[in-house]
């Protein structure tokens, strides 16, 4: 097998357990045993795999409530993922967290918000950390484009180039805040603007392409190594609902056309004897973690307070 072959392969593969971890959310989601809120990123996963597999595993990544692809491209264990999303004591965070607030600091994945915008100042302040230790490692803040109409992100750009951090902003431009297009929340490009802070920046059209998302953050990554910002936009489609399982095309804020447009391109779609050949592993890796959350206990009223602030 080629080089080019097998990274393809390696990253496809990540790619489709994420799509399938979150298919399977839906098919449990009614059953009730899921205990919190899901934002499920079907159709953003190449932008967390080719991302997560530029960064070296000392690199942190700081993300947002829509993170089940970055949790798991970044190595986070599948089981105590499905057991915090059932609420249970083997989760991730004791079952407290819930699928939000995901986080797996032992393979970088320092931690995801609700709150929009709000890992982002986290991330200069690892990254400050970094410099001032002399390291090079860096720090990822990712997030979408209704972010960076939140006065934290201005702030931030501002704060990093001032202290010329190691920080890489990743924006998921999806397109949307909720069900509000672009269009109609920002008069600015994001990446025009990122030079008026003097950050470099680059539009990445291909969010599909797990390889051009890797190639991409690769050249990003090492910029901001050298203590030089950046700013990456990928464009990428969420295929479901804002929050929850369903299709929300009757709203009528955004035409299914559109999507499936976009769906053409995805080689998780297009590439189908692959699908094939992996998915059984996968399914048994799947069922494995979930049942591993089936048999994980509910937390005690012993635990009611600890581990809070």
């Amino acid at each position: 097998m080629s080089e080019d072959r097998e990274l393809y392969r390696r990253l496809f593969r990540t790619a489709l357990l994420i799509r399938l971890v979150e298919e399977r959310i839906i098919e449990l989601y009614p059953s009730d045993r899921i205990q919190s809120p899901v934002h499920l990123s079907i159709g953003q996963e190449a932008v967390a795999v080719g991302a997560c597999d530029a960064l070296r595993p000392d690199d942190l990544v700081f993300a947002t409530y829509r993170s089940h692809g970055f949790y798991i491209a970044k190595g986070g264990r599948l089981d105590r993922m499905f057991a915090e999303l059932y609420g249970r004591v083997g989760g991730v965070s004791k079952g407290k967290a819930g699928s939000m607030h995901l986080s797996a600091p032992e393979v970088g994945l320092m931690g995801s918000s609700a709150v929009v915008a709000s890992t982002i100042p986290h991330a200069i302040g690892a990254a400050l950390s970094f410099k001032r230790h002399g390291n090079s490692r860096i720090a990822v803040a990712v997030f979408g484009d209704g972010a960076t109409e939140e006065g934290v992100y201005h702030e931030s750009l501002n704060f990093a180039s001032l202290m010329k951090v190691p920080v890489l902003f990743l924006c998921e431009d999806n397109g949307l805040a909720v069900h509000s297009h672009r269009p109609v929340r920002q008069s600015y490009s994001l990446v025009k603007h990122a030079a008026a802070y003097g950050i470099a920046s680059r539009r990445l059209d291909e969010g599909w392409d797990m390889l051009a998302v890797r190639r991409a953050t690769l050249e990003a990554a090492a910029r901001a190594r050298a203590g030089e910002p950046f700013v990456l936009e990928i464009a990428t489609a969420r295929y479901k609902e804002h929050v929850g399982i369903g299709d929300d095309f009757h709203f009528g804020y955004r035409l299914e056309s559109d999507i499936d447009a976009w769906k053409k391109r995805d080689p998780l779609i297009a590439d189908k004897a692959l699908v094939e050949e992996l998915t059984p592993a996968i399914e048994r890796e799947i069922e494995q973690a979930v049942a591993f959350a089936e048999n994980s206990p509910s937390p005690s009223r012993a635990e009611l307070l600890t581990d809070i602030i």
